[in-house]
């Protein structure tokens, strides 16, 4: 059995490398591991720092135009092998040493698609910016109100999925930035896939530490709810 990690990367220059130590660092038994990055056009070094592992036990890939990470996780899903399949972000928000807790309920059997929520269960959370919570929760509830589903965090970087499913969805996805995020919920919902969600920690970062995401990716996010839901 083997695990894909697929991670999109956008100018982490200064955590790629620590990221992938600690994705190599974790111990699943009975499972190898796949990693499979997909460069979206870095201008900060990142690719540089990339070189450095070309020939070894990645799957590296360089978009030639930068196009979001939408369209970097579609381009690693497709070059991605494994029995199950992973999200992983380059920033160090969320730590790859809770795959066992993500993988749990699809290695049993009991589920197809496994969100890892930043707001269930006793794991830390990084304390930061009222308005992106209250942003989130709005975007989830707006997502559950047109999928039917009762997740806590629809926007999560943590979602993991059987083969079997990421395939039924694969050839449907359109998003190329991070309205990403609501079109997979959507996606699964319709073909009425077994979701599970399971509590992850969160170390968010600042502005200033290089977080990405901005007020304009929320209304993004409202519209796309509405298309994938309603529309397509």
């Amino acid at each position: 059995m083997k695990l894909s990690v697929v991670i999109p990367v956008y100018n982490e220059a200064k955590t790629i490398q620590a990221l992938l130590a600690a994705v190599n660092a974790v111990d699943l038994p009975g499972l190898e591991k796949e990693v499979v990055i997909v460069d979206d056009c870095s201008t900060d070094g990142t690719r540089d720092v990339l070189e450095k592992f070309v020939g070894q036990q990645y799957k590296i890939f360089h978009q030639e135009v930068n196009q979001g990470k939408g369209a970097a996780l579609r381009r690693g899903f497709k070059e991605a092998t494994g029995d199950f399949v992973v999200i992983q972000d380059a920033d160090l928000e969320y730590d790859p040493e809770e795959y066992p807790i993500l993988l749990g309920p699809l290695r049993d059997g009991r589920a197809d698609v496994v969100f890892g929520s930043r707001f269930v269960g006793d794991r830390p959370h990084r304390v930061l910016f009222f308005w992106h919570y209250v942003g989130n929760k709005v975007l989830t509830i707006f997502s559950n109100m047109l999928t039917g589903l009762n997740l806590t965090d629809m926007e999560t970087c943590y979602k993991a999925f059987t083969r079997g499913a990421l395939q039924a969805i694969l050839p449907e996805l359109q998003s190329n930035r991070f309205n990403i995020e609501p079109e997979i919920t959507a996606r699964v919902a319709k073909k009425k896939l077994r979701i599970y969600e399971v509590g992850v920690s969160y170390s968010g970062r600042t502005y200033a530490d290089g977080k990405k995401i901005g007020w304009k990716d929320g209304f993004s996010a409202l519209w796309s709810i509405v298309k994938y839901n309603l529309f397509a």
